[in-house]
């Protein structure tokens, strides 16, 4: 003869969740289908389906807030990684950049000079004109070969 929840209670008969079956562990719980569920709910009172419904709603979320941790946990990690690896390279660009920069103004300083250097070439003393670019290139070889003879005659032409 079956007692109902309220005989159970007066006749100090305690009644647990899964009586009439064999009581779940919480892995079971969550693992198992919606129909596995009902099929185990069947007999029970209306209190104790409740509860247990409830204790797999409970499990269920629990599992899902930890599975969201890991996951925001391993993008982090991922965000950091890249950001890293993106400092690293803007690192590098900017050690780049200041090493061309450096270059440029010396490049910039010889072409500077090499202006300053043509003009006072072209200020001679006979020709206040333009000079022709292969006077200015024999100029040069002249000077690097120190034989005044020659620059002196192109002062002249």
């Amino acid at each position: 003869e079956k007692l109902n929840s309220h005989t159970s209670q007066a006749l100090g008969v305690k009644k647990e969740v899964g009586e009439n079956a064999p009581a779940l562990s919480d892995d079971e719980l969550v693992a198992m289908s919606v129909r596995e569920l009902n099929q185990h709910l069947r007999g029970l009172t209306k209190e104790d389906v409740v509860r247990l419904k409830q204790r797999r709603r409970t499990l269920k979320n629990r599992g899902y807030a930890a599975s969201c941790r890991i996951k925001r946990v391993t993008q982090k990690e991922e965000l950091e990684r890249q950001k890293t690896e993106l400092q690293q390279e803007v690192d590098k660009l900017a050690r780049e950049n200041a090493s061309m920069r450096l270059e440029l103004d010396a490049l910039r300083a010889k072409y500077e000079a090499l202006q300053c250097f043509a003009r006072t070439v072209t200020r001679g003393p006979l020709s206040p004109g333009k000079v022709a670019t292969t006077s200015v290139i024999t100029i040069v070889k002249s000077a690097n070969h120190n034989s005044s003879p020659k620059r002196e005659s192109l002062y002249t032409r």
